[in-house]
């Protein structure tokens, strides 16, 4: 008798019997593994890399520089591709205080401004203003993801990315040998339902407005097929896809995109959660498209390059992500060939993107 009036209490109480709520969000929900491997955590990068995808402030002070110079020497980063140039003086800027300072350790890509987009002869302006910028020290140029999803003309018609009013300029990045490094789109989960199939529920309901819902905007299949086009009509330029364009749950069908297109390159910046969850079959495409593969990360935070170096380097299993939203299951190790991990952490970029300071990477 005592013990069901016990447990009845209990369970009126939303408790169990060691006395813990079950009122638990998934947020809060935060297990420990009872799992116990071998474990090599990974703070310095095998080889010198080249980050392709990083923001910052390129007219940042010289403390603030410093500061990142030693963060980046701590990671074994020793270039870093600043995509946030802008145009025009502050490009020119920005260069100046970077390669000023540390002519090596970075290079600035150029973006176009969009505000005059209606202009009839829009192509051509920009077209010069982006020569003129690599004259300035622009090395790439980068697209943000506002083209092809937000940006807009004066009738608020959305702009796709492979609109002909933009063609002057991919030619003319073809003709300075400069790539184009290019966002487009979001991921899939951010267009699909928001319910309890959606692996993205967490992100979205935490950040709402990263929600695309169909009655505001296009689909995902059609934002990422009018990129598509405009690399294949324009087969000159090199192309980088950013966050493996979108379609690291899906290497198969990236890999048939990358047959279809030499020049698409891409990146692994903010997808290292969907790698690290396929060890084998993601150690597979790495090797079948070494050549086509660089090192990017996105956001700045350099504990976080950490979770890349063992992903990519070590054969660890059922490690933690850095960020739940990203990811709420676990990571395992790809182990890749060291000739694999030179071309993604250097190689590559090295044949892409000019004027990077080769002496600092080994030549093996």
């Amino acid at each position: 008798m005592l013990q069901n009036k016990i447990l009845l209490l209990s369970l009126s109480l939303g408790l169990t019997f060691a006395g813990y709520a079950q009122e638990m969000s998934f947020e809060e929900y935060e297990p420990k593994s009872g799992l116990t491997v071998p474990e090599h955590p990974t703070k310095r990068a095998k080889y010198p890399f080249i980050d392709v995808h990083n923001h910052q402030n390129s007219n940042m002070s010289k403390e603030a520089l410093a500061k990142l110079v030693k963060d980046m020497d701590g990671l074994n980063l020793q270039t870093m591709v600043n995509l946030s140039g802008g145009y025009g003086d502050n490009l020119k800027s920005g260069v100046a205080n970077l390669k000023g300072n540390y002519p090596t350790r970075f290079l600035l890509f150029a973006n176009v401004d969009f505000k005059n987009i209606d202009d009839p002869d829009f192509g051509r302006k920009a077209a010069t203003q982006l020569e003129q910028d690599v004259k300035n020290g622009a090395q790439g140029l980068k697209i943000f993801k506002n083209l092809g999803l937000t940006l807009t003309d004066k009738n608020g018609k959305r702009i796709a990315t492979d609109d002909p009013r933009l063609d002057l300029i991919w030619a003319k990045c073809g003709q300075l040998g400069i790539p184009v490094l290019i966002h487009t789109g979001e991921p899939k989960q951010f267009f699909d339902p928001q319910d309890k199939n959606n692996e993205r529920w967490l992100e979205l309901k935490q950040y709402p407005s990263r929600a695309r819902p169909t009655d505001k905007y296009p689909g995902w299949e059609q934002v990422m097929a009018e990129q598509h086009r405009m690399f294949k009509k324009h087969p000159k330029t090199k192309f980088i896809n950013a966050h493996l364009g979108w379609l690291g749950g899906d290497l198969t069908r990236l890999g048939k995109l990358m047959d279809e297109m030499p020049n698409m390159y891409t990146e692994i910046g903010a997808v290292l959660a969907e790698l690290g969850r396929q060890p084998r079959y993601a150690r597979e495409f790495f090797i079948k498209y070494q050549d086509r593969i660089m090192f990017g990360k996105d956001s700045w935070e350099p504990t976080e390059y950490h979770t890349y170096f063992r992903v990519l380097e070590t054969k660890d299993e059922y490690f933690d992500y850095y960020r739940k939203r990203h990811a709420f299951w676990k990571m395992y190790g790809l182990d890749l060939p060291d000739e694999v991990l030179r071309k993604l952490y250097y190689k590559n970029a090295l044949k892409v993107i000019p004027g990077i300071d080769a002496k600092a990477f080994p030549k093996s």
